[in-house]
């Protein structure tokens, strides 16, 4: 199926609705921040285990009534196994983990929901280590576009580079804004799944750039906004595949996973809608902006020609 859609005819909307986005993103970011969830600001993680499975709504508001607002319930592996987290640290009345495990059992026993209830593990992270974690997490994401950046300059053009570079910081800075605006828990899970953003933008971007190049260098043709138009019409087909397949796969994990990779999914979600956006838009809009011409391309022919020529 040959496609004559006219993408840059919108580039310049496409152009204004980025800069809304990533300007929104960026203030909310601001504003209102990231919710960092238990692995960043520290607390205390309860994992238990009933026999005949409960309600995680019940415990919540059980845990609520008996002091522990802002407690975080979500079933683990299936609802006879529950995880509860708890913010801040460990008060002195209550000494230890184990008392604070105690706790949390007698509350619930009390309340009737459950009297043969399992205290499976108790852990405390510390504010510490959740600040470096956090610190470790931005350093690993900087590190990735870096890395990435030098690679696709070298099998590239250094303008490739810009542009997939401006595409990935454009979806990672959406998805965070997102994720701030609706205050969701950004925990060590949603930090994965920025990174595994990362490199599925990348992926889609390096695919159409390819194209691009190669059609630059086989259409005589001066003008680079039609060259970049047919290839993202030839590569449109394989970017929706695969992007709607992968969707299917983040929605059935999001109904389905359960609560613990809930915001994993969502951000894999947000992510590939988004950088399926950038890969045809963004990328796109970037080389044009920095001045791409088949001069460019002609520097780089490989020395090997005659081997690509056969057939």
């Amino acid at each position: 199926m040959n496609l004559n859609i006219d993408f840059l005819a919108w580039r310049k909307l496409a152009l204004g609705i980025s800069l809304f986005l990533v300007i929104g993103s960026i203030t909310s970011l601001i504003i209102k921040e990231l919710n960092f969830g238990l692995d960043f600001t520290g607390g205390t993680l309860v994992e238990l285990s009933y026999p005949n499975g409960v309600e995680v709504n019940a415990i919540r508001d059980t845990l609520s009534a008996g002091g522990y607002e802002g407690a975080q319930v979500a079933n683990f592996g299936s609802n006879k196994e529950v995880l509860i987290k708890l913010p801040g640290t460990i008060s002195d009345s209550l000494g230890s983990e184990d008392s604070l495990g105690s706790e949390i059992v007698s509350i619930l026993k009390q309340k009737n929901i459950e009297q043969n209830i399992e205290l499976r593990r108790i852990e405390y992270v510390g504010p510490q280590i959740g600040n470096e974690l956090r610190d470790d997490g931005g350093t690993a994401m900087l590190i990735a576009l870096a890395f990435m950046m030098l690679y696709i300059a070298f099998r590239f053009q250094s303008r490739f580079a810009g542009a997939a570079v401006i595409a990935l910081i454009h979806d990672v800075i959406v998805v965070l804004g997102i994720f701030s605006l609706l205050q969701i828990d950004f925990d060590l899970t949603v930090l994965a799944a920025l990174l595994a953003v990362i490199g599925y933008s990348l992926n889609d971007t390096i695919v159409v750039s390819d194209r691009i190049r190669e059609n630059i260098r086989a259409i005589d043709s001066e003008d680079i906004q039609k060259t970049i138009n047919i290839s993202l019409n030839q590569t449109l087909g394989r970017t929706l595949v695969t992007s709607l397949t992968t969707l299917l796969v983040l929605f059935s994990l999001y109904l389905l996973g359960g609560e613990l990779i809930k915001n994993f999914a969502l951000a894999l979600i947000f992510g590939v809608i988004v950088g399926t956006y950038s890969s045809i838009y963004i990328a796109a809009n970037a080389l044009i902006m920095m001045g791409l011409s088949k001069d460019h391309l002609k520097e780089e022919e490989p020395e090997n020609s005659d081997i690509n020529n056969l057939p």
